[in-house]
């Protein structure tokens, strides 16, 4: 159980939490949510440790474990599945033990405990959780090394969910997944053993992986039972009660104070009106609830152009000669709402950068309007922003003769208001630099809007203000994201990008989603048979790495019974006085017998798997 008492923080004499209590029970999933600024992720470090409290205090069960992403991991020559394996700490130590331990007593204590943490079927769960994420089965025996921040966060995240901390804190997990990886992610949560606490603007996360929201708003927590649309409803039937409570309460104050300012000079109702005085100093107001400051986007109207925008026939597209997509039939309206779904590295990316005009053809045939503009919005244009320049220096800069007075407008049309506009890039949050880079690609009133993960760092409100404005658009939008609720607000079409193709998915996002879901839970069953794939001699080498370190593992759990049974073959241990004693070798003698049946079974799965492969190989 987590239990926040009393809690108060500030930050540069800015108090951000002020005497908030909340006891998260063991075992519930919790979303926290809050405006940005709000201070979730001061919590977070609160929680961990890194941050010292002004006043309260936070408790949690003796010895509880917490984990978190905190960071990616470094770029060295540590395979990713090594680098997973690793972030189980008790596991690596006892492992690291077993292989200079001596003492029987020691050794029957250290297999126990790897049995009891199943430390043998770590490496296949490490490649279960790196795959739900989007690693295969080859990219998990690369180096760190080869690959982006982006990615290795992935790692990091692997890592964590690896380690199965007591109370898992996550800080929006999904701005560096896909929709296949958030999805995966979704599902792994619901079946997560322990206590999670993330931070996320994801309703779908919200609503499907979490049963609690814990809402931080005027330096309070309050928590309730159920998803974010759940919480929503509370939300709001709690202000409107609040609003009609203020309401009403403004009315019998004003009615107390009319007779005060009638009859306070008379005499004869002086003694009447002082009552009611005393009524109007005692009453403790109720206070409407604040309207928050409603977030926009505004995007310009383009003039319509004839069908279609673009057209690709029998088109072919990769780099350096090498083929990405191919056979590409494509069609583009200026009322086309169309998001790419596929796995990363099937070529959505490459799609965008063809339809954008950043990539040409190998083969067949693109059109495109003689007047077409169009807008690309990508996470790494968020990146390229001048730091040390202001919102309105940049818009200068494409707009070099509007005036000031118009750009400003122009930043207020994207939640970007007056204080914004001269703060320098750099000082901006994540969720401002966004709507910048929003407000950049859609200077000019593209006809179509390419939009590759709009929604990494948006709070809920800055999302739903982008749903409306892209149906209130009247251009076309094409899509990445992972966020279901966007797609499912936005989308009418939905593209396929897989196996080198893009075809119309005919079926609903719902659909998509179990699909997904079904080929993560494992092998499913097919009418023809699968061609096997034949073995590189890499997996073979990995395999025989394996067969080895199992033959190792089983070795030195024989060892430790034949030691065990040569004490228990002592007839000293066998006296009425060590009856207690001699129980307790016979159980460590009983579990390293059944860590040694665990260990040959992996030794003989392990054995098969090589000689399948070694025939395939062949």
């Amino acid at each position: 159980m987590l239990r926040l008492t009393d809690i108060s923080y500030s930050i540069a004499g800015r108090s951000l939490i002020e005497g908030a209590s909340a006891t998260i029970p063991q075992g519930h999933k919790v979303g926290i949510v809050g405006r940005n600024g709000a201070g979730k992720t001061t919590l977070f470090r609160l929680i961990r440790g890194e941050l010292t409290l002004d006043g309260g205090a936070i408790t949690l069960p003796e010895r509880a474990r917490i984990g978190g992403v905190a960071q990616e991991v470094p770029g060295n020559e540590v395979s990713l599945l090594d680098t997973v394996l690793a972030a189980d700490t008790e596991r690596a130590d006892l492992l690291a033990e077993s292989e200079t331990a001596t003492d029987p007593t020691r050794i029957a204590d250290i297999q126990t405990r790897l049995a009891d943490i199943d430390a043998w079927s770590a490496e296949g769960r490490a490649s279960t959780i790196l795959k739900g994420l989007g690693f295969t089965e080859e990219e998990q025996r690369m180096p760190c090394s080869a690959f982006s921040g982006g990615w290795r966060m992935r790692v990091a995240l692997a890592g964590v969910l690896f380690a199965q901390p007591d109370l898992l804190l996550l800080d929006e997990p999904t701005n560096y997944l896909d929709l296949e990886g958030a999805l995966w992610l979704e599902s792994y949560l619901q079946k997560y053993p322990h206590s999670v606490l993330i931070i996320s603007h994801d309703r779908g996360l919200l609503n499907r992986a979490v049963n609690h929201i814990l809402h931080l708003e005027g330096k309070q927590l309050t928590l309730y039972a159920g998803g974010y649309d759940s919480f929503a409803r509370q939300r709001a039937e709690q202000r409107a009660l609040q609003a009609a409570a203020a309401k009403k309460q403004d009315a019998k104050r004003a009615h107390l104070q009319s007779f005060v300012d009638r009859f306070k000079a008379k005499a004869s109702k002086a003694k009447q009106a002082q009552s009611r005085v005393k009524q109007l100093e005692k009453m403790e107001r109720i206070t409407a609830p604040e309207d928050a400051a409603r977030v926009v986007f505004t995007f310009p109207s383009p003039e319509e152009l004839s069908p279609p925008i673009i057209r690709v026939e029998g088109g072919t597209v990769g780099y350096d000669g090498k083929a990405i997509l191919s056979r590409l039939d494509l069609r583009i309206d200026q009322d086309d709402r169309i998001a790419l779904l596929g796995r990363n590295g099937e070529g959505k990316s490459t799609l965008a950068k063809l339809l954008s005009d950043r990539l040409a053809l190998m083969e067949g045939g693109i059109t495109r309007s003689s007047k077409l503009r169009i807008g690309f919005f990508a996470q790494h244009q968020v990146d390229e922003l001048y730091l040390d320049e202001t919102p309105i220096e940049h818009l200068r800069r494409e707009l070099p003769d509007e005036a000031a007075s118009k750009l400003r407008a122009r930043l207020a049309g994207f939640g970007l208001g007056a204080d914004q506009a001269e703060t320098e890039v750099g000082r901006l949050s994540g969720g401002q630099k966004a709507r910048l880079t929003l407000l950049l690609s859609t200077l000019d009133a593209p006809h179509l809007l390419i939009l590759d993960e709009p929604t990494n760092h948006l709070d809920i409100e800055s999302r739903e203000a982008l749903v409306e404005a892209l149906t209130a658009y009247s251009g076309a939008v094409v899509l990445v994201s992972h966020d279901m609720h966007l797609l499912s607000l936005v989308a009418d079409r939905l593209w396929l990008v897989k196996d080198g193709r893009v075809t119309p998915y005919d079926d609903d996002l719902e659909a998509y989603r179990k699909l997904l879901l079904d080929v993560n839970s494992g092998p499913q069953k097919t009418e023809k048979p699968v061609k096997k794939k034949r073995a590189s001699r890499d997996e073979i080498l990995a395999l025989r790495a394996e067969v080895r370190k199992c033959e190792d593992r089983v070795e030195k759990l024989q060892e430790m019974a034949e030691k065990l049974s040569k004490k228990l073959s002592d007839p000293a241990l066998y006296g009425d006085d060590k009856i207690g004693e001699l129980e307790v070798w016979n159980r460590k003698y009983a579990e390293v017998r059944e860590a040694m049946e665990r260990a040959e079974t992996l030794w003989m799965r392990a054995q098969e798997k090589l000689d399948t492969a070694e025939t395939q190989g062949a």
